[in-house]
């Protein structure tokens, strides 16, 4: 039997557009019939990376790199008497192209890949050991010898970063060495129906003269506001297996993971709307059976009303519609906190900080 953690968001938004489309206004979709606002999985899977990372909950060599720039990466981690200047530079590109190329990713003349490629941070240092040692051999127009290639392919083994674990990856080139993510995001919608809006505003140039009419720039900028419903999983045991059967890192993994996803926003248009508004609704599951996500919840979408919170209103939904689910297919097992007070008592056990939930977490038996 599996057992599948799962993390489940209510977060409301003032006017924003943390995660824009290709004409620049806020993701949106069709959800029950209605427009709902939505913020994207791969935003919010890098946000959480970047808090990760930006808050140090993690030791370095426990993250991945996401790049083109497979050579700047690489080069990075050489002694400094093979890239202290341009020409040692150069030399050092080079060589790195030609490992790169025994395993069949090429790169061009810049060093970069023609795809994004996620390498953890020892799977990058043990790439620069090799291209140190076999300095001369890859200087060489020569075919590399096959355990150096044995070598490089044995290095690509993911380097137990735990955001490639979580993620996964794809090599294209070599899809022996891809790996599956443990963790699975949805895509975050409102709860509610949203209109789009628009922010029409001026700028003024300071050194304009008094009698000096109009303004300098004007523009409009499309925004909304929303009350979000975010959900995640990770399955334990791909995590685990993805680890190198590492359950202690896992663990620790997995506590960053949840401290990430709630503390992350979007970076999107943040210095226009300053949009830093922490989630109310904080909930975990552990579920041994099969994974569950509670947006049915709000296929009817939440409507205002004046004495109550559409995230309260939310959170109040959120918690029938999982009543509903386990009296069909069986309970989960819940802690959560709530700063609206709409979830009920019953379900499961309520703690009262985010730093109670993680320890929540790290005491359960998996």
């Amino acid at each position: 039997m599996g057992l599948f953690i799962e993390i489940h968001i209510i977060q409301n938004f003032a006017p924003s557009n943390l995660n824009r489309d290709d004409t620049g206004a806020p993701k949106d979709a069709l959800f029950g019939g209605f427009r709902r606002a939505r913020v994207s999985s791969q935003c919010l899977k890098k946000a959480a990376r970047d808090m990760a990372r930006n808050m140090a909950l993690l030791p370095p060599e426990r993250m991945g790199l996401r790049t083109k720039k497979l050579a700047d990466a690489v080069i990075a981690h050489l002694p400094e008497d093979r890239r202290s200047d341009e020409e040692e530079r150069d030399e050092a590109l080079a060589r790195v192209t030609a490992l790169f190329s025994c395993v069949k990713i090429a790169l061009d003349r810049k060093g970069r890949s023609k795809y994004l490629i996620f390498l953890g941070a020892n799977e990058i240092k043990a790439l620069a050991g090799i291209v140190d040692e076999q300095w001369d051999a890859l200087a060489s127009k020569a075919a590399l010898p096959k355990e150096v290639e044995k070598r490089v392919r044995k290095a690509l083994d993911g380097g137990k970063a735990v955001d490639v674990a979580l993620f996964g990856r794809m090599l294209a080139d070599l899809p022996e060495k891809n790996t599956g993510a443990a963790c699975q995001v949805a895509h975050a919608i409102s709860t509610h129906k949203v209109d789009r809006e628009f922010d029409y505003f001026t700028a003024m140039d300071d050194l304009a003269a008094r009698d000096e009419p109009g303004a300098a720039m004007i523009e409009t900028i499309e925004f909304n506001s929303a009350c979000l419903y975010r959900y995640a999983v990770v399955d334990w045991k791909k995590l685990v297996e993805n680890l190198e059967g590492d359950r202690e890192l896992a663990l620790a993994g997995l506590e960053t993971f949840l401290r990430a996803m709630v503390l992350a926003i979007p970076t999107g248009k943040q210095n226009a709307f300053a949009a830093h508004s922490p989630p109310e609704f904080v909930g975990v599951v552990l579920r041994r059976a099969a994974p569950r996500s509670l947006v049915n919840a709000f296929q009817t979408p939440i409507r205002p009303c004046a004495d109550a919170s559409l995230a309260k209103l939310s959170v109040q939904a959120l918690a029938r519609y999982e009543e509903k689910l386990c009296a069909a297919y069986g309970a989960g097992e819940w802690a959560w906190f709530d700063l609206t007070d709409g979830c009920p008592e019953g379900l499961g056990v309520r703690v009262f900080s985010l730093d109670a939930l993680t320890g929540w977490l790290a005491d359960r038996e998996f």
